[in-house]
């Protein structure tokens, strides 16, 4: 399988889905519509397939890159370089799994230029796995960057009331946070002569404060992008104005570039500066764990409730990855692709009874049980998944998370623990207002509940949520080797060095 160059046919396999729909001759019938929705629909089930041959030909104990590919673009400049390990596969297999059911979810939700809509999220698709898939850091950047592009185009078009100001908002705020990066990239390339990552890894020898000042550059993207308290602010206004697959999208793949890209270049590039700044690391996890946890509770709107969620949850994975051992690298790698599931069903969720009612009022809601019986049940349990509750994915990822970190520093692992509660407060406050109580609104009264097409979305994510929660051992063998093989060259005795250092930001 090495020789078929499945990266860049799964890469590229979107963006011929999205050529055939421009073939298609545009009009204002169903018939147009309908044929371009199939189109996309065929190709991202058709990429997934694919994708899976990378799974079975996957080898989890070798943890250097596997399927290969590289051609010299600009000699010394640049190459088209693709190759996965463990953390790339994840988030590649993610990717591919949920896009199939954001055209579902869109299938009948959006009625305006549906062609362009769907080309959008095919070019999306193959922005994402580039950026996973990339080993050459200026091909990686060029990936990164334009995600924003078709990203900015779904909530500027297709968006909400704001949508004009929370397209623009998240695309300042995520280039802005990258123009450091490049500055960066291009000094790594003076410094080592070359743009692919192995070899940057092998020939970058720079002093410490020159690490100091070019893991910030990188920290200023990846940062904007997971993204970080205090610079997380676009997120709730992009995740409310978004359309409901942008939304699960957004929250289900590109918050995770962020994640990894610390992994991918933070942490091998610069393990001093890493060190050096892995306590402001952890203050800033804890303090978004707690505060976005306390602001989501006070939310009237039910998508920006869980997108400061979301960034609560995001504050574990930078947690685990800054505790510098494999069981944190190993729970912040399963947070991420649980949350990537959880949080795609929930978004999923709130359009489903948004495309009925046309409203994110939790207020405007409750009752809806008495209707829905069916649609209550599968909110319930990805409810409990996103507050962690034990058999659940979401248990799994922050369980590992607290307890690597507990290792390290008592004092962050309890703080961290009081997110879990928090998590609970929000998240059975939600589900207690929208699904029991009184009906106040009379449209309630007239709801339906889930049809065909809502549950084939929601069944295997509930199924997958479950599956993993009680059965993790399938995603960390696929990542074991990779975690384990960071750690290794980090050359740590920063485990030791991080508990002191910690200790004394504590005053423990």
């Amino acid at each position: 399988m090495e020789n078929w160059n499945l990266l860049s046919i799964i890469t590229f396999l979107p963006l011929v889905g999205a050529l055939f729909i421009l073939l298609i001759p545009q009009s204002n019938n169903t018939s147009s519509e309908r044929n371009s929705k199939s189109v996309a629909l065929w190709t991202s089930l058709i990429t997934f397939l694919v994708s899976i041959l990378l799974l079975i030909g996957f080898d989890t104990t070798d943890p250097s890159f596997q399927f290969v590919e590289r051609i010299v673009i600009a000699d010394g400049l640049m190459t088209y370089q693709l190759g996965i390990d463990g953390f790339s596969l994840i988030f590649i297999i993610l990717t591919t799994f949920l896009m199939p059911f954001c055209i579902l979810i869109s299938w009948d939700s959006i009625k305006d230029r549906v062609e362009s809509y769907m080309i959008s999220f095919l070019v999306l698709e193959t922005l994402i796995i580039g950026t996973f898939s990339s080993l050459d850091i200026i091909l990686f950047y060029l990936f990164f960057e334009s995600v924003l592009i078709p990203m900015f185009i779904i909530i500027g078009v297709w968006g909400g009331q704001r949508k004009v100001y929370s397209a623009f908002k998240f695309f300042l705020y995520t280039l802005l946070g990258s123009i450091l990066m490049l500055a960066a990239i291009i000094y790594l390339y003076i410094n080592t002569g070359s743009t692919e990552i192995l070899l940057i890894n092998e020939r970058l020898n720079i002093n410490t404060s020159t690490q100091n000042i070019l893991w910030l550059a990188f920290f200023s993207s990846f940062a904007v992008k997971l993204p970080m308290w205090p610079v997380h602010t676009w997120l709730p206004d992009a995740h409310v104005e978004a359309p409901t697959a942008g939304s699960v999208i957004l929250a289900a793949i590109l918050l995770k570039m962020g994640g990894y890209g610390f992994l991918r270049f933070s942490l091998p590039f610069f393990p001093d500066a890493s060190l050096f700044f892995a306590p402001l690391i952890f203050i800033l996890s804890i303090v978004a764990i707690i505060y976005t946890s306390l602001v989501a509770f006070v939310q009237t709107d039910m998508k920006k409730l869980i997108a400061y969620s979301s960034i609560a949850h995001m504050g574990f994975v930078t947690l685990g990855i800054f505790t510098f051992n494999s069981q944190g690298i190993q729970g912040a790698i399963f947070q991420m692709f649980s949350h990537g599931l959880i949080s795609a069903a929930l978004f999923m969720c709130i359009g489903i009874v948004y495309e009925r009612l046309h409203t994110r009022l939790i207020s405007d809601y409750g009752g809806i049980v008495s209707n829905m019986p069916n649609f209550s049940v599968f909110f319930m349990l990805f409810t409990m998944a996103n507050i962690a509750l034990p058999g659940t994915s979401g248990f799994i990822g922050e369980f590992l998370t607290i307890i690597a970190t507990f290792k390290v520093s008592m004092i962050a692992a309890l703080l961290a623990a009081s997110g879990v509660i928090l998590s609970a407060v929000y998240g059975l406050f939600l589900y207690k207002n929208i699904v029991f109580g009184q009906i106040t609104n009379e449209a309630i009264e007239i709801l339906k509940d889930l049809n065909n097409r809502e549950k084939f979305i929601l069944i295997p994510l509930a199924f997958l949520v479950i599956f993993f929660g009680l059965y993790p051992s399938p995603i960390l063998n696929l990542i074991s080797s990779s975690s384990e093989n960071l750690v290794d060259i980090l050359n740590l005795n920063s485990y030791d060095q991080l508990s002191l250092e910690l200790k004394s930001e504590f005053n423990i």
